[in-house]
């Protein structure tokens, strides 16, 4: 697999001296190598926050060419991260080859090498990384047929501008495509089971007030909310080559039905929109690698089942990133795909070493321990092993304990909210998000950073320091920040953990601050209008 998993891992075996391989599957290379699995949405996400649809149609142009300006830009932009992550695998001496593969024979004992083919030409390597990825969850009564019924990764392929869209799904994805289509200005209706967004939302780990402004900043930019519902049928018009699918198109006709899941609201209705996008999960893809061959074992979800090295029931097989399971972010599958390889390197270093001295071991008992907190178990238990980033608009990051799982934890835990419209560069530039720290309430120490606002996927990682460097509530009011700055936003809420009362006021004063500059600015606007 060449994703950014594969990318990275076969660097890392490169540097360590060892003979690389990497097999790239994919038909869309040229784009998609080294691109992790949302490329598409994050590209597509840059792109729609600097492209003003409604302005180009104010000039005259039709949704096609917008739409073919937009996507050539997404492919730019896709195309450069390829080209620099092969750039790399060569200054590394790793080796790349086109192809699917699979294993081809059954696993060797102490001694040999693992045999795999792809296409039709035969490979041996002495160690294996599993890293193919995962593909989109397809529930079934689904019509989909990549042209007016998507996934999430036939989304990619979106041949022109919708100006409707229905997404069911609650999680991350959803979310993202949610805003971008809205940034395009299509009309959005996010179809989740719930009864409340906030409730679908929190499932996914969000403290509740992040949620809370998430879910205000959707309904604000004007997405529609179908609660309490699900999809029943689909009434798909027929697709016509002659007028193609960037022409005039009729409607896709939705019936929605209550989920069961509470709701008043939730009445069996038609829906009629341009496209549908289900977002509901991802399913490894372990199905096509042959791997009961060479004795690799899945769940019954198909996730490879390996141990604290990362490695699978075959010892000379290794498997990282969404192949092994969640929580499906690329930077914990780089993790786990550099210290597999070095588990790998290592073993195979440890062989040299027992043929040199003449004495036998088996391959496995290398098993390093540099893996132990990135198999799956241990990430899925772990708040502080890695740090969460959601491309939506305005981004959403955290990392550490939420003020609930501390005292869930026994923990005497406090939180301050600092707001982006209290610090300078928020009133300027972006006032709508905020940040908030938990802490020990006896010590001060910080515990989580819970940020949703513009670049909070970048500054959350100066929150991840502060909790594993145990610093205190004190450390950050005392410290020196450059002017004009997100993190600035860390000082404001350490003194709201400190002064609870006092923040409130802050809180709403600035509040009130931003409403009367709006109104002042609505007032300008009417002015130089009349």
């Amino acid at each position: 697999g060449a994703g950014p998993v594969g990318v990275r891992a076969a660097m890392r075996g490169a540097e360590r001296g060892a003979k690389v391989l990497l097999v790239d599957g994919s038909s869309t290379s040229a784009v998609s190598f080294g691109g992790p699995t949302g490329l598409f949405s994050k590209a597509l996400r840059d792109t729609a926050k600097r492209v003003t649809v409604d302005a180009y149609r104010s000039l005259g142009m039709d949704d096609e060419s917008i739409w073919t300006q937009v996507r050539n830009e997404c492919e730019r932009l896709a195309s450069t991260n390829a080209q620099a992550r092969r750039r790399e695998l060569a200054t590394a001496g790793a080796t790349v080859v086109q192809g699917s593969a699979a294993f081809s024979s059954r696993a060797p004992r102490k001694k040999g090498d693992l045999e795999f083919r792809v296409d039709s030409k035969t490979y041996r390597a002495r160690y294996a990384l599993l890293c193919t990825g995962s593909g989109a969850f397809r529930p079934e009564g689904i019509p989909f047929d990549s042209r007016r019924v998507f996934d999430s990764d036939s989304i990619n392929g979106l041949a022109y501008l919708p100006r409707s869209v229905a997404i069911t799904g609650s999680g991350i994805v959803a979310m993202e495509y949610a805003k971008i289509f809205r940034k395009l200005g299509a009309e959005v209706r996010l179809i989740f089971r719930d009864s409340s967004p906030k409730k679908a939302l929190e499932k996914t780990g969000l403290d509740k007030d992040i949620t809370a402004a998430l879910v205000s900043d959707l309904r604000r930019s004007g997405v529609i909310f179908e609660k309490a519902s699900q999809t029943a049928a689909f009434d798909v018009p027929r697709f016509s080559k002659r007028s193609g699918p960037t022409k005039k198109r009729l409607p896709l006709q939705i019936t929605l039905e209550p989920s069961g899941k509470g709701g008043s609201d939730a009445k069996k209705k038609i829906i009629k929109v341009d496209a549908y996008l289900a977002a509901v999960g991802r399913r490894p893809r372990t199905s096509d690698l042959n791997l009961d061959r060479v004795g690799v074992q899945c769940d019954e979800f198909g996730n490879v089942l390996v141990d604290a090295s990362l490695r699978s029931t075959c010892p000379r097989v290794f498997a990282a990133g969404d192949v092994v399971g969640r929580p499906f972010l690329a930077s914990t599958g780089v993790a786990q795909g550099l210290r597999a390889v070095d588990a790998a390197v290592d073993s195979l270093e440890q062989e040299s070493a027992i043929t040199t001295s003449g004495s036998e071991s088996a391959p496995g008992d290398s098993a390093a321990a540099v893996g132990a907190s990135f198999d799956p178990v241990s990430l899925a238990s772990d708040p502080f092993a890695f740090p969460v980033g959601i491309w939506t608009s305005p981004e959403v990051s955290w990392f550490g304990l939420s003020l609930a799982q501390a005292k869930a934890r026994g923990l005497d835990a406090v939180e301050g909210i600092g707001l982006y419209r209290e610090i300078l560069r928020g009133v300027v530039f972006s006032p709508d998000g905020l940040l908030k720290l938990v802490a020990d309430n006896a010590t001060g120490t910080i515990l989580g950073v819970h940020i949703v606002g513009d670049d909070a996927c970048e500054i959350i990682h100066y929150g991840m320091e502060l909790v594993r460097a145990k610093r205190t509530l004190a450390d950050v009011v005392e410290a020196t920040y450059s002017a004009v700055t997100y993190h600035e936003l860390y000082q404001v809420a350490a003194r709201a953990c400190l002064d609870q009362e006092g923040a409130r006021l802050r809180r709403r004063a600035a509040g009130a601050a931003f409403v009367a500059s709006q109104q002042d600015a609505k007032q300008v606007e009417k002015e130089w209008a009349g």
